[in-house]
C-alpha cells in the first residue's frame, strides 16, 4: 500500500473518531442541560421533562390505581372498587384543575428550588388531586340539589342511566378517598395534622354556605326580600371562597412550613376577596355565558338562586320591574326565564358586571400590597390571571 493511500486511510479513521467524539460530547452536554433544567424538585427520569400540568395529569391514573386496585383487595369488593373507579373517572378530572394545580404552583413560589425535593413535588400533586376530589364531591351533591342537567359538558352523574340518587353514596366514596390518600402520602410529614384540620374545616365551611344557599331560596317559595347583598356575600364566602381559593394556598403554606396564624390570616384576606369575585363571575356566566364554552346550562333563574345578578338588579330596578321579577323569577318555563333575562339586559347588567370586574381587580391589587408583605405576590397574581376575564 502506497504512502499516499496510507495517509488517506489514517485521516479517514481519525476524522471518523473525532466525529464520534463530538457526537458523544454533544449527547452528554444535552443530558447535562436537561439535568440543569429539571432541578427544583423535578429530577428523576422521563417524568422530569414534563411540565407541572402534565405531571399533574399523569398523577391521576396512578392515584386511581392506588385507590381501586391496591387499597382493598378482598375479592368480594371487586364490584365496589369498579364502581369507585367509574365515579372517579367521570367526575374528578374533567375541570380546569386550577385549584389542584395551585398547590404545586404556590409551593414553588414559597420554597427555593434547593428545598423543593422530588418527594415534595409528588406530595403537592397528591394534595392537589385531593382538592379536585373535594370539588367533585361538592359538585356531585350540588347538582342533585339544584336539579342540574349538565356539568363540564356532559350529563350530571346522577342523570346517567341507572345512577339516580345512588349518586349521593358515590359522592361520599369520593370524599372518603381524599383522606385515604392524605394518610398514605402525608402521614409522616410535620404538616399532616394541619392538612387534616384544614380539609375538615373547609368542608364544613362549604356545607354551611350550601345550607345558606338552600334556605335563602327554597323551591317554590319566591321571596325577593331574602336576596340581600349581605346574605349573598356570606353565602359566597362559605360556599365557594374557602375551598376554591384559601384551601389550595393554605395547603401549600403548611407544606412549606408556614404555620403562623398571622400569615394565614393575611393570605385569607386576599383569597376570600378573590373567591367572592369568582362566584360573581360564575353567576354572570350562568346567565350570559355560552353553554358550549362553560360546559353547563345555567339554571340560577329557574332555581330561584340568590345570585349576584338578582341581588344587584333589585338594588337598581323600579317597582314595576320588581313586579315582573316577582312573577317570573324561580319559574322553569322558557317564557319566564326569557323575561328575566330581558329585564337584566334592560338594567344593563352586563355593563354593571364589567364595571364590577375592573373595580374588583383594582381592589385586589391594594389588598395584595397591604396583606402580602411577607408572602410572594406572585402566588395571588397567578391566581388572578386564571380567573379575571375568563369565559368558563
Amino acid at each position: 500500500m502506497g504512502r499516499a493511500l496510507l495517509r488517506l486511510v489514517f485521516r479517514t479513521a481519525v476524522s471518523r473518531d473525532v466525529s464520534r467524539f463530538n457526537s458523544r460530547a454533544l449527547t452528554l452536554r444535552a443530558a447535562s442541560l436537561q439535568g440543569d433544567g429539571v432541578c427544583n424538585g423535578t429530577h428523576g427520569g422521563r417524568k422530569a421533562l414534563l411540565s407541572d400540568p402534565q405531571r399533574f395529569e399523569a398523577q391521576f391514573d396512578e392515584l386511581l390505581t392506588e385507590l381501586t386496585e391496591r387499597d382493598f383487595t378482598e375479592p368480594g369488593l371487586t364490584d365496589a372498587m369498579s364502581r369507585l373507579k367509574q365515579v372517579m373517572v367521570y367526575n374528578v378530572p374533567g375541570g380546569k384543575k386550577n385549584r389542584g394545580l395551585s398547590v404545586i404552583g404556590s409551593l414553588r413560589e414559597l420554597l427555593p428550588p434547593s428545598q423543593l425535593t422530588q418527594d415534595g413535588v409528588q406530595r403537592a400533586l397528591v394534595v392537589g388531586w385531593c382538592i379536585e376530589m373535594l370539588q367533585a364531591f361538592f359538585l356531585m351533591t350540588d347538582d342533585i340539589m339544584d336539579a342540574s342537567v349538565t356539568r363540564r359538558g356532559q350529563p350530571c352523574w346522577y342523570k346517567k342511566d341507572g345512577i339516580g340518587l345512588d349518586a349521593i353514596n358515590d359522592s361520599l366514596l369520593v370524599e372518603g378517598s381524599i383522606y385515604r390518600l392524605l394518610r398514605r402520602h402525608c402521614r409522616d410529614q410535620p404538616y399532616y395534622v394541619h392538612l387534616l384540620e384544614l380539609f375538615n374545616e373547609t368542608t364544613f365551611q362549604t356545607e354551611l354556605g350550601q345550607v345558606l344557599d338552600l334556605i335563602t331560596a327554597p323551591p317554590g317559595q319566591i321571596d325577593l326580600g331574602r336576596f340581600t347583598m349581605e346574605r349573598y356575600k356570606t353565602i359566597v364566602k362559605y360556599k365557594t371562597a374557602f375551598y376554591s381559593f384559601y384551601l389550595p394556598v393554605a395547603s401549600a403554606m403548611y407544606m412549606a412550613g408556614i404555620n403562623s396564624e398571622e400569615e394565614h390570616k393575611n393570605a385569607k384576606h386576599i383569597l376570600l376577596e378573590m373567591g367572592e369575585f369568582f362566584q360573581i363571575q360564575d353567576d354572570f356566566l350562568d346567565c350570559f355565558g355560552d353553554p358550549a364554552v362553560t360546559g353547563k346550562i345555567g339554571t340560577d333563574i329557574q332555581d330561584n338562586k340568590c345570585s349576584w345578578l338578582v341581588v344587584k338588579a333589585l338594588e337598581v330596578m323600579t317597582p314595576e320591574q320588581r313586579s315582573v321579577l316577582e312573577l317570573c323569577y324561580g319559574r322553569s318555563d322558557e317564557t319566564s326565564v326569557t323575561k328575566v333575562k330581558e329585564l337584566y339586559h334592560s338594567l344593563q347588567m352586563p355593563a354593571l358586571y364589567q364595571s364590577y370586574e375592573e373595580e374588583s381587580y383594582q381592589r385586589l391589587q391594594k389588598l395584595i400590597a397591604l396583606h402580602a408583605q411577607s408572602l410572594p405576590h406572585s402566588i395571588f397574581l397567578n391566581f388572578a390571571k386564571k380567573i379575571y376575564k375568563r369565559d368558563k
